[in-house]
């Protein structure tokens, strides 16, 4: 199997990128994320950027980094961290460049070179009025 993917197994939780599909790592995210069975799947409701008093940013990188904190908070609940995350959906209101630019830089801050599968899906509008970005995590931790 090493020799058909271009990343490997981390802790148990294990990011594939076969050949024969682009490089995703430079846009922060792998093709596939394969974890042991047995392993507890964490199912948490997507994280806003909003603060813990309801207070949400106009400006789309504080959105982005408070609902990164957010995440993390919510999975530390379950006895999770940012590292387990395997898989995720990432919304963004009115999707551009500049907020992928945006969105790289940060995953890189959290994530480094441990990059999880995930999927970008632009949208109109979100749950809360101002609400830029939504974050929907599928984490696994070891039994």
């Amino acid at each position: 199997m090493a020799d058909a993917v271009r990343s490997g197994d981390i802790d148990g939780l294990t990011f594939i990128n076969p050949k024969g599909l682009y490089d995703p790592r430079p846009n922060a995210y792998s093709h596939l994320a394969v974890f042991p069975a047995g392993w507890r799947m964490i199912l948490p409701a997507g994280q806003g950027g909003e603060t813990e008093d309801g207070v949400l940013s106009d400006d789309f990188e504080t959105q982005l980094r408070q609902a990164l904190t957010n995440t993390q908070t919510v999975l530390a609940a379950a006895g999770a961290a940012m590292s387990d995350v395997a898989k995720f959906n990432l919304l963004i209101v009115d999707h551009d460049e500049d907020k992928f630019g945006v969105v790289k830089q940060e995953f890189a801050r959290v994530w480094g070179d441990r990059k999880p599968a995930w999927t970008l899906i632009p949208v109109p509008a979100l749950a809360l009025p101002g609400m830029l970005v939504e974050i929907d995590v599928i984490a696994v931790v070891p039994q």
